[in-house]
Parts: C-alpha cells; sequence; structure tokens
C-alpha cells in the first residue's frame, strides 16, 4: 500500500512536538501541503522548515495561535480558512492539567471544554462547508483510551474527550453522504513530552523514581512498551487517505493493546 496525499492541503494543531508532530511529518511524507498550528512561532518556524518535500511544488506553513485562548484562536484560524481550503484537518491540542473529579472547581471544567471541545467543533465548522463543496475531505480527531477507560487523575481529559468522540459520531452521520469522513483515535500510552509530563507529576507527588514509573506504565501495555509519534503518523495518513474512504464514524484504539473493551 503506497499512500499518496499529493496536492491534498492538510491542517494539523499542536504540531510541533509529540504526536502532532509525528502526524504532520507523515502526512508532508507522503506529498500533503501542511499547516501547523502552534504557540510558539520559533518551533513553529524550525518545525516547518523540517518537514519532508518529496514533490513539486508541495509546500508547508505555519499558524500561531494559543489553543487555551479561545476568542484569539477563534480570530486567527477563522481568517486562515476564509482563505485557504482543507482536505485533511487534523484536531489535536495540548492536554489540560491532571486532576481528580471530586475537587474541581467549575471554572476547571470550562477551561477544559473551551481547550478540547469548542477548539474541535470551530475547525470542524470551518472547514467542512468547503470540504463538501470539494467533494469530500478527512478529519481525525485525536483522542484518548480514556474515552472507553477513564483514566485516574485524568477528570477533565476524560470528560471532555468523551463529549467529542459523542459529537463526532453524531457529525459523522450527517456529513457522510458528502464523502466527507470523521474518525478518532483514541491514544494509549506515547512516548511524548506530555507523557513526560505526566510521570514527573506523579513522581513528585508519590516521591518515587520517575524511571521506576516509565517502567510501571510499560510493563501493564501488552507489547511492554510507549508508542512512537511515527506510529502515529502511520495510521493518521492512512485515515486521511483514498484507502480509508468507507471508514467513519469510528473511535480506534492505538494503544499497544491496553484497552480491554473491543
Amino acid at each position: 500500500m503506497n499512500i499518496q496525499l499529493t496536492s491534498k492541503n492538510a491542517w494539523v494543531g499542536a504540531a510541533t512536538q509529540g504526536i502532532g508532530a509525528g502526524i504532520a511529518t507523515e502526512l508532508a511524507r507522503c506529498g500533503a501541503n501542511v499547516t501547523v498550528m502552534a504557540r510558539n512561532e520559533e518551533k513553529l518556524r524550525d518545525f516547518t522548515a523540517s518537514l519532508p518535500i518529496v514533490t513539486e511544488g508541495q509546500h508547508h506553513e505555519y499558524l500561531v495561535a494559543d489553543f487555551s485562548d479561545f476568542k484569539t484562536f477563534k480570530d486567527v484560524i477563522s481568517r486562515y480558512f476564509d482563505d485557504h481550503d482543507i482536505d485533511i484537518l487534523v484536531n489535536n491540542t495540548n492536554g489540560p492539567k491532571a486532576g481528580p473529579a471530586y475537587g474541581q472547581e467549575t471554572e476547571e471544567y470550562q477551561a477544559a471544554f473551551d481547550l478540547l471541545f469548542k477548539t474541535v467543533c470551530e475547525t470542524t465548522r470551518l472547514a467542512l462547508p468547503k470540504m463538501i463543496e470539494r467533494g469530500g475531505g478527512r478529519i481525525i480527531n485525536v483522542s484518548s483510551s480514556s474515552v472507553k477507560e477513564p483514566i485516574p487523575n485524568l477528570a477533565l481529559s476524560n470528560s471532555i474527550r468523551t463529549a467529542v468522540v459523542a459529537w463526532s459520531k453524531t457529525l459523522s452521520l450527517e456529513v457522510a453522504k458528502h464523502n466527507v469522513t470523521i474518525n478518532n483515535i483514541l491514544t494509549g500510552s506515547f512516548d511524548t513530552q506530555r507523557m513526560k509530563s505526566l510521570i514527573s507529576s506523579e513522581a513528585e507527588k508519590t516521591g518515587r523514581a520517575a524511571e521506576d514509573i516509565r517502567k510501571e506504565k510499560e510493563g501493564k501495555i501488552p507489547m511492554k512498551r510507549f508508542g512512537t509519534p511515527e506510529e502515529y503518523g502511520h495510521l493518521a495518513a492512512f485515515l486521511a487517505s483514498d484507502y480509508a474512504g468507507y471508514i467513519t464514524g469510528t473511535s480506534i484504539p492505538l494503544d499497544g493493546g491496553m484497552s480491554n473493551t473491543y
């Protein structure tokens, strides 16, 4: 199978590191023109310059915006989508802070809702009309395995990501007739900065060594290791391709076999 995304235009959120970087790199490697968005312009500039160029005329861009500032994000993204046609939309953001459900302030849930739900709704709302007009498109939501099995101490992420998946399924039924597919990737444990931060936070709270916590987490995964951003990019590129044209409304675990549900 040779995935070709030549002449396709892709937009990837939170793409300067980790999973977002893995997705953007693989889409570019398959020939897509990739626009990446994050809040740090210096990192964006360097990362965009590093993206593969594999076909004549292929080009990449970046967009500076902070997902946690919804008003500014909305203004920036609205101007961008007014001037650009997008074939592949990858909704990916940084995660909300860790913490239990009990004791969370309402404001924390609202901030998580704005970060994880409203941003996805807004980019999708803006991308869909042109996708429908152009005869189709691909929307991929970077979600979490927690929508099937809640992860302890990640109450904000567990709650809002589950809402995104339900919303995505509903929307997928409405736009399937237009050849627009919407799928969620349920992320397991990946070797990213986010994972390092979670391990570090747990180490500080428990007094345990970070390396011991990492080994314990890897030991619970049937494949006995964390996934890599490159492996994540492979699945995203497949879902973005013509090969996945009959797949929509799904939530696909990418977790090394960790999930106990099917």
